[in-house]
Order: C-alpha cells, then structure tokens, then sequence
C-alpha cells in the first residue's frame, strides 16, 4: 500500500486552504501607506498618517480647502459627508487637489481600490 495518493491529497487540500484564506483577509485593514494632508479653514493643516483604504472618511469640522494626497492610493474627495454627490474630484497618488466645489469645503473622502 502506498501513503503518496493520500500525501498528494493532503497538500492539494492544504494548498487551497491556504489559498482561500489568504483572498478572504487580504483587503482587511489595508492602508493607503503614506499621508494624506488637508487644510481646513485658517491655513489649518491635518496629517493622517496610513489611512485604511476602505470605507468613507470624514474631514474634521468644517472640511477641507485643499488637499494633499501623499499615498501609494488614488483618492476621491466629496463636498458631502457620506462620499457621494456628483462634485467629486479625484486626487492621484502623489498629487493635490483644486479648491472645493463654489468655494465650498470638502467634507470627506474614499480611495479607489
């Protein structure tokens, strides 16, 4: 009797095993690695250092004028709070962004991923 049908057996099932789980957690708690820097009103700067890649991020009160996208991720910035609405603006990785929309602030932000 031969254990080599069973071994090959083993690692093909480690194999995928291995595999999926590796696809299941790879977007977990990924940051856009850099900083993303942005003026508020008053020439106000704030720097958040690595910021996760998922989800909509806020601007702290009363929003961003400018914006300095220092990640490895492309950005999107929105004059709204729950990162929609058609004046968006999309900022590439190592590039800042225009003035808000009618002057206005931008209120948060996503990545492209």
């Amino acid at each position: 009797m031969s254990v080599t049908p069973y071994r090959h057996a083993a690692v093909a099932a480690g194999t995928v095993l291995l595999a999926l789980t590796a696809a299941g957690c790879s977007g977990l708690d990924r940051t856009a690695v850099g900083t993303l820097v942005y003026e508020s009103g008053h020439e106000h700067h704030t720097t958040v250092t690595s910021p996760r890649i998922t989800g909509c991020h806020h601007f702290e009160p009363p929003g961003a004028v400018a914006v300095e996208n220092n990640t490895g991720a492309d950005a999107v910035v929105y004059p709204t709070d729950d990162c929609s609405g058609n004046e968006s603006i999309y900022v590439p990785s190592m590039t800042s962004d225009v003035p808000g929309p009618d002057g206005g602030p931008w209120l948060s932000y996503s990545f492209v991923h």
